[in-house]
């Protein structure tokens, strides 16, 4: 079952979901053609559907904004949870996990289910 947060992330465009991305990340339309070296009047362009980025161009934006090229372009759901994750260095361990066997990802999820509940505990005993 969808719930309406899920629903409204696949009803989004590309250019809503870019503009959103922006946003989030305090950045204007200059600011974020700066950084993929591209016209601030472009951006504008892409965030009201009236335009799509080149290949090389989408890459860029991904990179600056930090989620995937398909998630950016195509609002995929399985790419959403990465769009909300910020820490790099994590967010590159958990995708490494993709390549390991069955065994070795439920050692991870278990090693990672434990460190996270001592933390709950730890934060409870201090309040």
């Amino acid at each position: 079952m969808n719930t309406n947060k899920e629903n409204k992330i696949e009803e989004l465009t590309f250019g809503e979901r870019l503009k959103r991305l922006r946003s989030a990340k305090g950045l204007s339309q200059t600011e974020l053609g700066k950084l993929t070296e591209t016209h601030y009047t472009q951006i504008g362009r892409y965030e009201r559907g009236e335009s799509t980025p080149s290949s090389e161009t989408l890459r860029l934006l991904a990179d600056c904004l930090e989620v995937s090229t398909d998630y950016l372009y195509e609002g995929n759901q399985e790419d959403a949870a990465v769009a909300d994750l910020s820490d790099r260095e994590l967010l590159k361990m958990f995708k490494e996990t993709e390549t390991l066997s069955n065994e070795d990802k439920e050692l991870v999820k278990k090693f990672l289910g434990a460190f996270l509940i001592k933390k709950k505990l730890q934060e409870q005993l201090a309040s």
